[in-house]
């Protein structure tokens, strides 16, 4: 399952940044699971390191965020990728089974609301149009695309959105109904965004939400909606340039990896990490934002004094831009 085609110019970035192959153990498995959103990223890190590595096998899996944390804090994965911080219950539980994690936030996302290329009326969309598409009142009442706003037609709303154990389902309710997780539930939903792709590629009236990198190499055929956050400053449409000046909010949002601690006692998990986070060329090739070095500095800091904790506080936060997210430190 892969979404990704590496290029010689690709490999010849990794070299030219110093990702020499590194010694790992033999017959060694490294188990991650979590976001559908992370995959991509992880995904590609694996498959360069692996070829490197030929001792290493690298699993990941796609449980969606909830899921992949889940299983992290009962101590089945090695870690977690996660496209929102870690929630509350999730901390409390990773407590409880004494699972102790080093949060490495990896990449921005631009989370993107695509329609199909066929619809005609909207190119540019208000957060409270969103709002009133998909907050939990509008089952059964908001049900074709006149019920959102006067002038567009009288044809079905069809809605596909990120399944409930997606980070990205959590993100987009938090910053679109203002609560996570707070939406109408008559919507097509799954943790796979290749679903969510293939249903609006292929539905004249649909809308949905979804991942840039995933947006990103169907973008012949579907078009992403500018989004106006109703500040005065007009809608934005994602790009990486949007995201970097922070004024793609409040859709753009930071993705990251959680490391279980006691997997870091494996050398063959430190080399990956290392691997990982001079994998920037990677990044970009997927299609997400990568981070400035200094973040990428700081997350191996973190590793190396195995600082443990969050720094977000176990609840979710929208519209946070790079800048913010570098000034944060983790606690317990």
């Amino acid at each position: 399952m892969s979404n990704r085609s590496i290029a010689a110019g690709a490999l010849i970035a990794l070299a030219v940044a110093g990702l020499a192959p590194v010694q790992a153990l033999a017959q060694s498995t490294i188990k991650v699971d979590g976001s559908s959103t992370v995959f991509p990223i992880t995904e590609a890190v694996a498959e360069e390191f692996q070829k490197a590595n030929r001792g290493v096998r690298v699993t990941v899996g796609i449980s969606g965020t909830g899921g992949g944390f889940k299983k992290f804090c009962r101590g089945e994965t090695d870690l977690s990728n996660a496209s929102r911080p870690i929630l509350k219950s999730e901390i409390d539980d990773c407590a409880k089974a004494g699972v102790q994690y080093i949060e490495i936030p990896v990449a921005f996302d631009a989370l993107t609301v695509a329609v199909n290329p066929k619809n005609t009326w909207v190119s540019a969309i208000t957060i409270a149009e969103l709002k009133k598409m998909w907050e939990p009142a509008a089952k059964g009442t908001v049900m074709k695309w006149k019920d959102v706003k006067a002038g567009w037609p009288d044809q079905p709303l069809k809605l596909y959105g990120a399944g409930a154990d997606s980070g990205t389902f959590d993100y987009f309710t938090e910053a679109v109904t203002g609560k996570a997780k707070a939406s109408r539930s008559d919507f097509t939903a799954s943790e796979d965004d290749n679903v969510l792709v293939t249903g609006i590629e292929n539905d004249r009236n649909a809308l949905g939400f979804i991942p840039y990198a995933y947006f990103q190499p169907h973008a012949a055929k579907m078009k992403a909606l500018a989004i106006d956050e109703g500040k005065g400053k007009g809608a934005v449409s994602p790009s990486e340039k949007t995201v970097v000046d922070g004024t793609y909010s409040p859709l753009s949002r930071p993705l990251f990896v959680y490391i279980n601690v006691k997997a870091l006692d494996r050398a063959e998990v430190r080399n990956f990490l290392d691997f990982y986070l001079k994998s920037q060329a990677l990044i970009k090739e997927v299609k997400y934002v990568a981070l400035p070095d200094q973040a990428y500095a700081i997350a191996r800091e973190r590793i190396a004094k195995k600082t443990v904790g969050t720094a977000f506080g176990g609840h979710p936060e929208v519209g946070l831009p790079i800048l913010e997210l570098l000034k944060r430190e983790p606690k317990v």
